[in-house]
């Protein structure tokens, strides 16, 4: 290979750190959140999981690219088949290694040639386990990819702005109207894979933006439960969405939330949040049930946890992570509320906790 031929450009943290790489994809800069993920497959899923809106993101393993992307594909539903979402929402991706041969019988393309398609930049050549350890060490920082003699981008830090809106649906999009219970979905960033399992269950999903009021819409009101997805960024500017589930719970109908919906839910009971050191983004993440010894491997992608010493007493912990003791689920001692912070549809990753979904379904 000769390295002469590849464009380079360059990491640059906040703390005055530098990664030289090998430009692909877009030949722009980019700007927000460094992140890592420890992910060893599945890119074509997680570029386009909305909870990464707003971040560079760094991948661990460091082989990328070798299997290709996958065509675009639409099921009688109108969701994607293979993707997470309608685009790419990382700012960019940095990885180890780029491999520009790719062999797979679905695949479509590139990442090379889809990362340009979506207009996003790529960096490849990074010492990834030196910028690892970095934001390890010191937690997710300020970042900016800047191209050789391109603009040098101020650092912009993307927890200020409300990403959930940027994230999330504009419109009610209704899923197999009539097909049995009715669920409202308030989507805060949801994966596609959310709204495929719940189908799966046999319900009826009507998918709201994230500040819709649907306690006021009375075409709403023979609801059956209420599920609260995913999503980026910080819940502390998703205030109206925490009103609008502080008044569902007042019908006391059954909630669950996920990832995002598990820390909006946490609000909404009155406890608070906080922002974790790096996060944790990958395939490999161990929870353990509360009052068991039911250990379970997990998918999981956010960058704040609830206080679990914040909720009130009506509430309990659901899910602790074994890695460093977070929280990672609540539930309400008496009524039918729960929530968790990782993905039990994982897509991709483990599917250890689906039967989440089944439980939910089951109490409306």
């Amino acid at each position: 290979m000769n390295y002469s031929d590849f464009k380079k450009c360059r990491l640059e943290l906040e703390n005055g750190m530098v990664f030289p790489g090998y430009a692909f994809g877009a030949l722009a800069s980019a700007r927000g959140e460094t992140v890592f993920s420890t992910a060893m497959v599945g890119y074509p899923e997680t570029l386009t999981d909305p909870s990464f809106e707003g971040q560079l993101l760094c991948v661990t393993y460091p082989l990328i690219g070798n299997y290709g992307v996958p065509a675009r594909e639409v099921d009688g539903d109108g969701l994607h088949s293979t993707f997470e979402s309608e685009r790419i929402h990382v700012r960019a991706l940095i990885i180890s290694d780029l491999s520009f041969d790719y062999s797979h019988w679905s695949a479509a393309m590139s990442l090379d040639e889809w990362l340009w398609e979506q207009g996003i930049p790529g960096i490849w050549g990074v010492d990834t386990r030196r910028l690892t350890q970095v934001l390890r060490e010191n937690g997710s920082m300020l970042g900016r990819l800047v191209q050789k003699n391109g603009t040098t981008p101020d650092f912009e830090d993307p927890n200020t702005t409300n990403l959930v809106a940027a994230a999330s649906c504009s419109r009610v999009i209704r899923y197999r109207e009539g097909a049995g219970k009715k669920v409202v979905l308030v989507d805060c960033g949801v994966k596609h894979n959310i709204i495929r399992c719940l189908l799966k269950t046999g319900v009826e999903v009507v998918r709201v933006p994230w500040d819709y009021d649907f306690n006021s819409d009375k075409t709403m009101d023979d609801y059956d439960g209420l599920f609260i997805s995913n999503g980026p960024g910080n819940p502390d500017l998703c205030e109206t969405t925490v009103g609008h589930i502080r008044e569902a719970m007042k019908r006391e109908k059954p909630i669950f939330g996920i990832c995002m919906g598990n820390q909006l839910l946490a609000k909404a009971a009155g406890a608070k949040t906080y922002k974790l050191r790096y996060g944790h983004r990958g395939h490999n993440q161990p929870v353990r049930m509360a009052d068991s010894d039911k250990c379970f491997i997990t998918s999981q992608n956010h960058g704040y946890a609830v206080d679990e010493n914040t909720l009130p007493d009506d509430w309990e912990p659901f899910f602790t992570n074994l890695n460093d003791g977070t929280n990672e689920g609540i539930r309400h001692r008496s009524k039918p509320f729960f929530s968790v912070q990782f993905h039990p549809e994982a897509s991709s990753g483990p599917l250890d906790t689906m039967c989440l979904f089944n439980r939910f379904v089951s109490m409306l």
